[in-house]
């Protein structure tokens, strides 16, 4: 009965780590360039349960019988396995911003921050005080030859991302986009914005076909389908309350065992 304890415990806490990813997801639905979170759970290796008041072998005419038989499996609970990033293509909305680019495809701006390089899919860029291309939290978005300058807003970028002026069309610089070996396993960081690590592998430039294409004035907005989060949530929300009734039905037996017990002696 304790067993049973644990196991229903161990299914509320995998419930409690999707509800958090599924709320998450729906508290950023109107983010650009927001990926959702997908939650994955496992189950602890399974028993064997066998008979243990009859053991041994019976030899029959042909071969033998085992006579402690396998009565069935035990499982001993879940757990949650790796939280990781759907990097599916959201859709694109327009903004007629000149300074908004979407990518269509894989990849990823690199972004210049205090911690280091951070990137990010969110395209929704403005030009800073100092004429820098900047995200809307201040940080410079790098290009091949470093910040990208452009003194004002009057600019325009090709489908390979080149951006060149608007008056004489001459060019400022190209977008550094980059590549992972395992993109899913990027890490949050906040603001919209990833960071690599071991299993990622390093970035690599984009090049020829792995390069997204630029959509100027557009905006790539979240992969969250609100729908499909909200039918996962009324999942999530019947499994914890089945695996509390567990815990409540294994505690109601438990006080039926001790007070039997009580009088008995």
């Amino acid at each position: 009965m304790i067993r049973g304890w644990y196991t229903g415990a161990s299914g509320m806490n995998a419930q409690q780590n999707r509800l958090d990813a599924i709320s998450n997801n729906l508290a950023n639905v109107d983010t650009a360039g927001y990926k959702r979170d997908i939650t994955v759970s496992k189950s602890f290796p399974e028993l064997l349960i066998r008979r243990t008041n009859a053991d041994g072998v019976i030899n029959v005419s042909v071969g033998s019988v085992d006579m402690a038989p396998v009565i069935g499996k035990l499982g001993l609970g879940v757990e949650t396995n790796e939280n990781y990033t759907d990097f599916t293509q959201g859709s694109f909305k327009i903004t007629n911003g000149k300074a908004d680019a979407a990518l269509n495809g894989k990849g990823f701006y690199v972004i210049e921050t205090p911690n280091g390089e951070r990137y990010t899919r969110n395209g929704n860029f403005l030009v800073g005080k100092e004429g820098i291309l900047e995200t809307k939290d201040g940080y410079p978005v790098l290009g091949e030859n470093g910040y990208i300058r452009v003194t004002d807003d009057r600019f325009n970028i090709n489908e390979d991302g080149m951006i060149t002026r608007e008056d004489d069309s001459s060019f400022v610089d190209r977008f550094k986009i980059v590549r992972f070996d395992n993109e899913r396993y990027l890490k949050k960081m906040g603001e919209s914005l990833y960071s690599s690590n071991e299993i990622t592998g390093p970035a690599h430039i984009a090049e020829g076909s792995e390069r997204p294409a630029f959509l100027q004035g557009y905006s790539e907005t979240s992969n969250v389908n609100v729908v499909n989060e909200m039918v996962q949530m009324i999942e999530v929300n019947r499994a914890y309350e089945a695996n509390q009734k567990t815990i409540t039905s294994e505690d109601s037996m438990m006080s039926t065992l001790w007070q039997k017990v009580a009088v008995l002696k």
